[in-house]
């Protein structure tokens, strides 16, 4: 064993490069949100690993409360703080809850037949970055709030949508669509357009 490896100095000097290989890591990506729910299943947590890496490799760096970002104030102003702090948001609605409506307070009653929705800052979060303007693109798992909120049919605009058939198509095989390349691709380029527009000066000194 190396005396270097117990020098005080050394530890510090391994620490440093680390936290500084980390600073570079992120220098080279543009911020974008990554709403998504903590709580998922393994297949969903496969999903979003491979989502995170897809992410990454297009020199994007996803942002996610509570993962990565936190801030001693209310859950809104969070949300807030990091909408105007992104430049693109990539929403991803999983299947969390299994429900079934059993009574509404008008009309006859609904059919008995069993919904999936999502975590509730899924409508949250994607509806805030589209106030502000951010580039959007919004993935569903199969199912998820088919006909709830801003997940509904003809809320937004479809282009923005991709679904995710989890019981019948793998993780690669939906990151193997031409679907999803071709909405991904779009979606970084609009991105990197609003990170160019947005860190131009306010005002130009020449004339281009």
């Amino acid at each position: 064993m190396s005396i270097n490896e117990y020098n005080p100095l050394r530890k510090d000097i391994v620490k440093i490069e680390s936290a500084h290989q980390e600073c570079i890591d992120r220098a080279y990506r543009i911020p974008i949100f990554l709403s998504t729910t903590t709580h998922l299943n393994d297949n969903q947590q496969r999903f979003l690993n491979r989502l995170i890496l897809e992410i990454e490799n297009a020199l994007l760096f996803p942002r996610t409360l509570p993962l990565s970002e936190s801030y001693p104030e209310s859950i809104l102003t969070d949300i807030r703080r990091l909408v105007s702090s992104s430049y693109g948001m990539l929403a991803v609605n999983l299947r969390r809850f299994k429900i079934r409506t059993v009574e509404v307070n008008t009309g006859s009653r609904p059919p008995s037949t069993s919904v999936w929705e999502g975590s509730v800052y899924s409508q949250v979060e994607p509806s805030m970055a589209f106030q502000f303007g951010l580039p959007l693109l919004l993935v569903r798992e199969e199912d998820t709030d088919a006909n709830n909120g801003i997940w509904a049919g003809g809320i937004a605009p479809l282009n923005l949508f991709i679904v995710w058939h989890s019981e019948t198509q793998t993780v690669d095989q939906f990151f193997n669509t031409p679907e999803w390349r071709s909405a991904f691709a779009n979606w970084c380029a609009q991105v990197r357009n609003a990170f160019y527009i947005q860190t131009e000066p306010k005002f130009k000194y020449r004339c281009e």
